[in-house]
This record gives C-alpha cells, sequence and structure tokens, in this order.
C-alpha cells in the first residue's frame, strides 16, 4: 500500500476534535469521581488495618480508570497535534506515551498525597500513573477511530458495572438468585458477576460497532468502509484494557495485595478470589465484546452482487449460443 493510500484509509484519519474533547471529558471525569472515591474509602478508615484493605479494594478501579484517561488525554493529543503538521510514528508514540505519562501524575497525585511516608500509598501512585502510561502508549497506534471506538465502549462498561452495582439493582437480583446461606450468597455473588460482566461485553461490542460505523461512514466519503478486523479489536478494547489493568494491580501493586492479605486469613482468601474473579470478568468483557461487535458486522453485510449478476449473465450467454445436437469446439 503507497503512502497516498495509507493516508486515505478510514481507519488511519484523525477522529474530529469535537468527539475526542467529549470523550476526553468523559474519562476525565469518571477518573477524577473514581480516584475521589477512592480516597474518600481509604482516608474514612480509623483503623490502620481496614485502611490498608480499602486501598487494596480501591486500587483496582482507580487504575482501570486511569488507562483509559490516559488513552483517550493522549488520543487529544495526537488529534490536535495532527491539525498543523504531519506527524510520524515516532513522534506519534513520543506524544502520546509523554500524554499518557502526563495524565499517569496527576492521577497518582491523590492517592500519593494521602500519606507521603506510606510505602502502600506510592505504590497505588506508582501503579495508576503506570497504567495511564500505558493507555497512552497503545493511542499512540495508526488507527484513531478504534482506539475512540474503544475508549467510549470502556465507559460504557463502567457506566453497566456502576447501575448494576447499585444496591437498589444488586440486592433483588441476588435474591431472584437464591441469595440466602454463605453458600448460596456465594453462588448468587458469583452468577451475578459473570451476568454483569457479560452484559458488559455485550454493551462494549454494540458500543464499538456504533461508534466505528458512524466512524467510517464520515471517513468513506462513498469508499470502502472500516474492515472488519477493526470492529473486533475496537469490541475487545475493554477488555484489553481490564487484563492489562489486572496485570498491573498483581505486579505493580502486589505490595499492597500482600499487606492486605497479612490483615487475616479470611481477607487473604478474599482477596484471592477477587483477583480471579476481576480477571475471569475482564477475559469475558473481551471475548463477548469482540463477538457482538463481529455479529454487529455480518449483519450489516449484504449479499455479494457478483451473486446475483451471475445468473443474467448465464442466461443472456445461452440466448446467444445456438442449439444444435452437436456440440462445436
Amino acid at each position: 500500500m503507497t503512502d497516498p493510500e495509507r493516508q486515505s484509509a478510514p481507519e488511519t484519519r484523525e477522529v474530529s476534535r469535537l468527539t475526542v474533547i467529549l470523550l476526553a471529558v468523559a474519562a476525565l471525569a469518571w477518573t477524577a469521581a473514581m480516584l475521589q472515591s477512592a480516597r474518600a474509602s481509604i482516608t474514612g478508615r480509623a483503623d490502620v488495618a481496614m485502611e490498608v484493605t480499602s486501598t487494596a479494594y480501591a486500587m483496582p478501579g482507580a487504575v482501570s480508570a486511569a488507562m483509559v484517561a490516559g488513552a483517550v488525554v493522549a488520543l487529544l493529543a495526537l488529534t490536535l497535534l495532527s491539525g498543523w503538521r504531519v506527524v510520524g510514528a515516532t513522534v506519534r508514540f513520543a506524544v502520546a506515551t509523554a500524554s499518557g505519562l502526563l495524565v499517569g501524575v496527576l492521577c497518582a497525585v491523590p492517592i500519593v498525597t494521602i500519606n507521603t511516608e506510606g510505602t502502600i500509598y506510592a505504590a497505588v501512585g506508582g501503579t495508576v500513573a503506570a497504567a495511564a502510561t500505558i493507555g497512552g502508549a497503545l493511542a499512540g497506534f495508526r488507527i484513531p477511530p478504534v482506539v475512540a471506538a474503544a475508549g467510549w465502549a470502556t465507559l460504557g462498561t463502567f457506566l453497566v458495572g456502576f447501575v448494576l452495582n447499585n444496591k437498589h439493582v444488586q440486592s433483588p437480583v441476588l435474591d431472584l438468585l437464591g441469595n440466602g446461606s454463605t453458600e448460596a450468597a456465594a453462588n448468587a455473588n458469583q452468577m451475578f458477576s459473570y451476568g454483569q460482566s457479560a452484559l458488559s461485553g455485550l454493551a462494549a461490542g454494540l458500543i464499538a460497532f456504533a461508534v466505528l460505523r458512524h466512524a467510517g461512514r464520515r471517513a468513506a466519503d462513498g469508499g470502502p468502509g472500516l474492515r472488519w478486523p477493526f470492529y473486533l479489536i475496537a469490541g475487545a478494547g475493554p477488555g484489553i484494557m481490564l487484563v492489562i489493568s489486572e496485570i498491573l494491580t498483581r505486579t505493580a501493586g502486589a505490595q499492597v495485595l500482600e499487606l492486605a492479605g497479612k490483615v487475616s486469613e479470611l481477607e487473604t482468601s478474599v482477596q484471592q478470589i477477587l483477583s480471579t474473579n476481576r480477571l475471569n470478568s475482564a477475559l469475558i468483557v473481551l471475548f463477548i465484546g469482540a463477538f457482538a461487535a463481529m455479529v454487529a458486522v455480518g449483519r450489516t453485510l449484504s449479499p455479494a452482487a457478483d451473486d446475483e449478476d451471475d445468473a443474467p449473465a448465464s442466461l443472456s450467454a445461452g440466448a446467444e449460443e445456438p442449439v444444435t445436437g452437436e456440440r462445436t469446439s
């Protein structure tokens, strides 16, 4: 593919500034809310042990939110930069990574300043900063519409989780699933978690499809639209970000999880169960999101025109051929 063709491909075109600005505002608002909630939850505990466990509970949500914020802010920086100069691959990744790092530093401040002498808060802040930096680097790929679609889809999964985990929604659903004794409650919570992940993945795939469909129509200008693999990538994007976030939580934030596990044996089991559930949920979102986006694309495809044209062509060819008892050579 030549360079002009690459520039004209729908998947390589920059997203409109208004779209990216709205996405950045939404992602930053969500991240700010998550960080504020985490800080309030941590500082609201009088007991040191409860403060540690609250930090461990709050860290995964802050990490995933920071990653999305880093990605969309980096996309915004690249969109604004491309408006007045051509950006090469090296400059693109440098700007994207630097933008993600800047977002990460800003996201780490509310956590680190809880107690500047506590290594646990430095570990959480470093994990959050690393997540935002990785998110920024992911936005450096030359597929802006896909990054934007994955960003909207990820925010959609966050919103689904927020609604379903509201006590006015969660409690009745758990009762329907047989919430009762300890074993029944565990089974009901597991079924609820898997159901939430499935709905989140479905929302991710449909949102990614809708955003890319709209972007493809605007960018194609009557030509070919986006190819199907980009829909798959965008649909799987939220799940990919959640998987990376969980890996960061288990590695860069391992100190926090270990300290929380030392509070009691019960807390150790709880942290292990939560880590497993988060990873399983992320994988469900990934696969269902990709599958939902692919099914949505498949339903928009029409039968090939070549199949419809073959029959009239063969009939006209047969009419021109003389009908004789012998086959001419």
